[in-house]
């Protein structure tokens, strides 16, 4: 199955509403798709949808180095040695795992395709028949906050990530409100973004601690391990687990995170960690070192999101309250139907490969150029 060509698309898919982080506020996600045919006619799909403030590298680079360094290379490659195209792209350009990401996943999804089969049967099988999801609520008054996540509990929803950041006093008001809203059963994590030191996020472990949260996600930057180590252990005092999310890179990094007593879970992403085959295998180093793992990118588009609901099937060491929930954020999206995850949970889509159909319809709806895309 030789590649024939390799198409690539920038698009711009609105929002519903504006979302807030501690990086930024936004109401469009820019992504980049990427479609694989090879001989015969059968295509595979891949989409990144990077974030400004979060993602490495930002859109208009990634279509700049698919369409200029990475997509030529693998004309006349086979589609279906996944290994073979990754040996080929990885030494091309240093960094952009976001890129060869959606390389690898277009590769896969043609794969599977080609076998007939759904893509979490070619990565081995599922082991879950029903994905449960994570409801995300931004940084908001405590009132709108704990009447925004009791109804997605209503809905369905058995968890929720609560953003923080700016104010600890103000993040502890917004996680009680939204506790006293939803009881005791339901399932809460909070999320820094990277947003405090490690002095705060103790202050503020302690200060949430009453309320039984999940977990606290990425409460220092990146780069400060031996910080988010301090973290964890204050923070497991009060019965509080840390995850890592923006300290987590490739494999050399989660090694550090281990090595480092840093987390109790990771989080690790499909389009972040370069494809299936990396993150498969970090989730597995991760359970191999007692680390459990949440899977998902929040503002994925269709393929990304379905290629991230198909991983996650296949690891029981992936925690339920996946947070690959980006259809929930997006007014439409650039695949033929639209995931429906407003009940909280899934059926395990059947495929084959990623089950999904781009729409060229909304492609050309939403489509810009690079030059577009960076502004």
């Amino acid at each position: 199955m030789k590649i024939e060509k390799v198409e690539v698309f920038g698009v711009a898919v609105p929002l519903i509403g504006e979302y807030k982080n501690a990086y930024l506020s936004k109401t469009v996600q820019k992504s980049a798709i990427v479609r694989i045919t090879a001989s015969g006619g059968v295509s595979g799909l891949g989409n990144i949808d990077p974030t400004p403030g979060y993602s490495k590298e930002q859109t208009p680079d990634h279509l700049k180095v698919l369409h200029g360094k990475l997509a030529p290379l693998l004309i006349g490659m086979d589609a279906t040695n996944v290994h073979a195209v990754l040996a080929k792209i990885e030494p091309a350009v240093p960094g952009f795992l976001d890129s060869k990401a959606a390389i690898e996943m277009a590769c896969v999804d043609l794969a599977a395709r080609i076998a007939g089969l759904p893509v979490h049967a070619y990565l081995g099988g599922a082991v879950k028949d029903r994905l449960l999801f994570n409801a995300w609520i931004g940084i908001l008054p405590p009132d709108e906050a704990a009447k925004e996540t009791l109804g997605w509990q209503q809905k369905g929803f058995r968890s929720a990530k609560i953003k923080v950041g700016g104010n600890i006093e103000a993040d502890r008001d917004r996680v009680k409100a939204v506790r006293e809203a939803v009881g005791p059963e339901f399932q809460l994590r909070i999320d820094a973004n990277a947003g405090y030191d490690a002095d705060t996020s103790i202050k503020l472990a302690r200060m949430v601690a009453p309320f039984k949260l999940q977990l606290f996600e990425q409460p220092v930057p990146d780069h400060d391990i031996a910080g988010m180590a301090r973290v964890r252990k204050a923070a497991n005092a009060v019965g509080l687990p840390i995850m890592a999310d923006e300290s987590v890179l490739d494999h050399a990094s989660l090694i550090r995170i281990i090595k480092a007593d840093a987390a109790d879970i990771v989080k690790v992403k499909v389009m972040k960690q370069g494809g299936f085959l990396n993150t498969r295998r970090m989730i597995a180093t991760a359970e191999a070192a007692g680390i459990r793992c949440v899977v998902g990118h929040g503002f994925g588009l269709g393929v990304n999101t379905m290629a991230e609901i198909m991983l996650a099937a296949t690891s029981g060491n992936v925690i339920d309250g996946l947070e690959c929930v980006g259809p929930l954020k997006t007014a439409d999206d650039i695949v033929t139907r639209k995931l429906d995850l407003t009940g909280g949970s899934l059926a395990l889509p059947g495929g084959p490969g990623l089950g999904v159909t781009l729409d060229d319809a909304k492609i050309a709806k939403y489509r810009f150029d690079q030059e577009q895309a960076a502004a």
